[in-house]
């Protein structure tokens, strides 16, 4: 029946009627994809995982994961919104229409994908200053991302925040004191204790603050009160330009809470990194306290936009972690090999995405940038307005909730 219809409408879009149609060409390939979702496309698909190394815990998460057609196609053109939103903001920077500090994401999409897949809207997280992937999954739109880069009145923070301070609902930041929000994280969780909602609170850092002491005494402080934290490294084996091997004494992150059970994670597979924190999460919801994870991940891109990238570590190795590990790639692979998806239907999906974000981009380059007298204001939520004062005492600007 399927072949039936095809050849049917194969013979509507021929002769020169068709030829002069704009699109149609796509549009044959509309309908073969759309016809494939009844035909030959799997509902759902189970995959081996990587075992995540384990401290202080009996059991970890499964070594299997089903993921679904609608959650594979979801988790795809995330991921890829995300690459091609970093890679559309190191353009812009380079054309010095972005300015200042700029941490890209690439490479570690399936970290910040996989870790909102398993957990609730209403759960919180806080996140350090390579914040775009999270700004983006946790409901910021491209659009506000993009204008809050370049300075425009239509960014997330209205475009006073810049690549490190960008919020949304239930999402922190953005924070650039290295290691100051895991102090920040931890009390959020108390506020979710306290308030006794089944909520729980995300607290990222990267390898390069693992080092600090304010974590510590945060970790000893959940640790004595069971808060409901999943303290989360992102170990992207840099620090900066420093690798771990050479900053650290101990390279086992996970381990590092001592008395606060941790796991170690496949951070370039998003299965893995869901079905743990999966697994993370019913640990904090059901009462145990905080539990430590580390991502084992990678960045494509430099610490930040000053950085090449290349001066501590080869094109050679950037390229062998592209080409054996891209967590894109692997979940593409994961669903052509399984018939959750096809090229043409996922090439399509790519279309969209570069769409979308080059309409973002064309928004965040011509949206105007915030008056200065709106340079006070924000301040303080619901309070009256009041006067702050500029570079000198007799310049001076109201404050508007």
């Amino acid at each position: 029946m399927r072949k039936m219809l095809l050849a049917a409408l194969s013979r509507v879009l021929q002769g020169p009627a068709a030829a002069a149609r704009p699109g149609a060409v796509s549009e044959v390939s509309r309908v073969v994809v759309a016809s494939r979702n009844y035909a030959d496309f799997a509902s759902e698909a189970t995959f081996d995982i990587k075992k995540c190394d384990l401290h202080r815990l009996e059991e970890g998460p499964p070594v299997t994961a089903v993921l679904t057609r609608e959650e594979g196609l979801h988790y795809y053109k995330t991921m890829q919104t995300i690459r091609r939103m970093e890679l559309k903001s190191d353009q812009l920077y380079k054309q010095k229409i972005i300015r200042g500090f700029c941490h890209l994401y690439d490479g570690q999409e399936a970290c910040c994908v996989g870790l909102e897949a398993a957990i609730k809207p209403t759960d919180h997280l806080i996140t350090a200053y390579r914040a775009h992937g999270y700004a983006y999954t946790r409901g910021t739109s491209v659009r506000e991302i993009l204008a809050e880069l370049t300075g425009r009145k239509g960014g997330c923070a209205k475009g006073k925040g810049g690549s490190m301070h960008m919020y949304a609902q239930n999402f922190y930041g953005g924070n650039g004191i290295v290691g100051a929000q895991v102090p920040l994280g931890a009390g959020i969780a108390l506020a979710c204790k306290y308030f006794g909602k089944d909520e729980i609170c995300l607290t990222l850092y990267g390898d390069g603050a693992a080092n600090q002491g304010q974590i510590f005494e945060t970790y000893n402080m959940a640790a004595l009160w069971k808060l409901p934290c999943i303290f989360i490294c992102e170990n992207n084996r840099y620090g900066m330009g420093t690798s771990v091997e050479r900053a650290a004494a101990s390279t086992d992150y996970y381990k590092r809470g001592d008395y606060i059970p941790g796991i170690r994670v496949d951070g370039m597979d998003i299965l893995c990194v869901r079905e743990a924190t999966k697994f993370a999460a019913e640990h904090c919801r059901s009462g145990k306290g905080p539990i430590l994870m580390e991502l084992q991940t990678y960045r494509y891109h430099g610490h930040s936009m000053s950085d090449p990238g290349i001066s501590y570590r080869t094109r050679e190795e950037i390229q062998e972690v592209r080409s054996k590990s891209d967590p894109i790639t692997l979940l593409k692979d994961r669903m052509l090999n399984n018939s959750l998806s096809s090229v043409e239907e996922l090439k399509e999906i790519d279309v969209e995405v570069r769409k979308e974000i080059e309409e973002a981009a064309q928004f965040a380059t011509t949206d105007p940038e915030p008056p200065l007298e709106e340079l006070g204001n924000h301040i303080y939520k619901n309070e009256p307005p009041f006067e702050v004062r500029g570079p000198s005492q007799w310049i001076k600007y109201k404050s508007v909730g």
